[in-house]
């Protein structure tokens, strides 16, 4: 074990992302009252190239008049290797007060492309004078972006997420699939004749897991396209979850409520944490470093992940 202490993530909710592109401002009252705990406003690849001036316009006017409540406030600016993305960090930040949470950054290929944008955003706040820091969650969807996924994770103090972007992370990687995350058809094993579909974004998704847990950051899971499939929805969510990670993208508001029940402990794992921190209270006072709980040994080990669905609990309940 290094002696350095893993540190804790942000503590805020992040259970459900919920786009909207930046183009229809007539979604934004919606997303606004929804249930999900962070709203994304894109500029990006929900975004014609000629309706991006017009849909940065609208963002900003939303964020300075729409009410957002306690929701986290995001803005998916537009890639490094495209002519608009210094405007749209120049316009957000010079025409918008404190409302606006956070910078995403998509396509996130190394460490430097967050220090660029990180260098500008820095400017433009000392400039203006703005109080609070704007933070920045990005996306990872390119080989690059995955083998430099634990130098991204460490670029900036600004970074507070990271997250899976599918669709194009399987059109870097070749993959041959035209789905957005879930199971891939052709992607199977077969024992004694039958078909098991394995998950084929379980390893990319791991090593972001590690990379933002080695530096405190959120893990979020990606788009599910199919949104007539709640089902597939809910699977993938579950198995982002039990690998770590902290919510998922709704690219609809059908999916909104499921990332929420996924990613929100249920009464009976918040019982079950409750009774094993007790239960290891009990050990420690009898001079033992582990117990027995319900037929199974748990120990330090399962105090910190009792730890963790309890911090969730008390986030939701906040």
């Amino acid at each position: 074990m290094s002696f350095r202490t893993q540190p804790l993530p942000p503590a805020r909710l992040n259970r459900c992302q919920l786009f909207g592109p930046g183009s229809r401002p007539a979604l934004f009252e919606k997303m606004a009252k929804s249930a999900a705990d962070v709203i994304n406003l894109d500029l990006e690849d929900s975004v014609a190239p000629d309706d991006k001036a017009q849909a940065r316009t609208n963002i900003i006017a939303a964020i300075n008049d729409v009410d957002w409540g306690a929701k986290t406030l995001s803005v998916r600016i537009n890639g490094l290797d495209t002519p608009f993305w210094y405007r749209d960090v120049v316009d957000l930040l010079e025409q918008v007060g404190d409302r606006l949470d956070q910078i995403m950054i998509p396509k996130a290929g190394c460490a430097a492309d967050i220090y660029a944008v990180d260098a500008l955003v820095t400017a433009i706040e000392r400039a203006k004078g703005r109080t609070r820091p704007i933070a920045f969650e990005v996306i990872i969807e390119s080989a690059a972006g995955i083998c430099h996924v634990e130098e991204i994770a460490g670029a900036s103090p600004r970074l507070q997420a990271i997250s899976l972007g599918a669709a194009d992370f399987a059109a870097s990687m070749g993959m041959a699939t035209t789905g957005i995350g879930g199971t891939q058809e052709n992607y199977y094993m077969i024992r004694e004749g039958q078909k098991y579909w394995p998950d084929p974004w379980h390893w990319a998704q791991t090593a972001i897991v590690a990379a933002c847990r080695t530096h405190g950051l959120l893990p979020v899971d990606g788009p599910f396209g199919d949104f007539s499939d709640p089902e597939g929805f809910r699977a993938q969510a579950m198995r982002s979850a039990t690998l770590g990670m902290v919510g998922k993208w709704a690219i609809h508001p059908s999916q909104i409520a499921l990332a929420n029940e996924v990613f929100s402990p249920n009464e009976a794992a918040v019982t079950e944490a409750r009774e094993i921190l007790a239960a290891m209270e009990q050990a420690k006072r009898d001079g033992a470093g582990a117990t027995v709980y319900k037929g199974r040994l748990v120990d330090i080990a399962s105090i910190k992940q009792a730890e963790v669905t309890l911090r969730q609990f008390e986030l939701i309940g906040a």
